[in-house]
């Protein structure tokens, strides 16, 4: 597994691991604000460096073996911050993209139920697939439909793009392939699995509305991995 790895855990002390954790959280905040301020105005790019890089600090949890106390503590603090963003401008472009949402307050609870879930069970792997399928599937799918989405369709009045999709596809199947890959080894059935994880990820995303994706995509992701884990293997 990853975390014989990196072997931090046998270094590290609790508060020098939260505190990682703590500091990258910080840093993408920090370079969101940076972007915000004296560079690029789109809120819509703002809002994504803020998901993909906060997404990512489930890795730190992982590698450095995180207790699920800690980051369920600080999925409660963050979902307490993003609902107060919502009246106050607290985080940069947390509610700018022309549009309402409470998707980064469900992106924060998603992370502490995941944790909760699967730190129990001595499973991380599949709460880092859930979260990190919504991070970088969901975070790039935006993106890529923003700005090269030229085929449009519209699901519950809200429009898509098949290029938007497709990206959410193609980097949830990366995703799952490669944590499955490094826990589970090079088998037909990860790669059966991914495929069915990247496109139900796909269509949770598609199908969800009000920002309820940030739940859906992660919960289900993580589920569905797990469950067809325990069935093919």
């Amino acid at each position: 597994m990853l975390t014989s790895f990196f072997d931090l855990e046998s270094i590290s002390p609790l508060w020098l691991q939260s505190a990682a954790v703590a500091i990258w959280v910080l840093l993408m905040l920090f370079a969101a604000s940076l972007v915000n301020r004296f560079a690029n105005k789109d809120p819509e790019i703002i809002r994504k460096i803020v998901h993909i890089g906060t997404g990512n600090v489930i890795l730190l949890a992982w590698w450095l073996n995180i207790p699920a106390s800690v980051g369920i503590t600080a999925s409660i603090v963050a979902s307490t911050v993003t609902l107060l963003s919502y009246r106050f401008p607290i985080l940069p472009g947390i509610d700018s993209v022309g549009r309402k949402s409470f998707g980064t307050f469900f992106y924060a609870v998603s992370i502490g139920v995941l944790i909760a879930c699967f730190w129990t069970l001595q499973q991380p792997q599949y709460a880092v697939l859930g979260v990190l399928v919504m991070t970088w599937g969901d975070g790039f799918a935006a993106l890529v439909g923003q700005r090269f989405g030229q085929h449009k369709y519209r699901i519950f009045d809200r429009q898509k793009s098949w290029e938007g999709s497709l990206t959410m596809t193609v980097v949830s199947f990366v995703i799952t392939s490669l944590i499955l890959v490094s826990v589970q080894g090079n088998l037909w059935q990860t790669w059966l699995i991914s495929l069915t994880v990247a496109l139900v990820a796909t269509c949770l995303e598609v199908f969800s509305l009000f920002g309820i994706d940030n739940l859906t995509v992660p919960l289900g992701s993580a589920a569905l991995a797990f469950v067809l884990s325990q069935f093919l293997y």
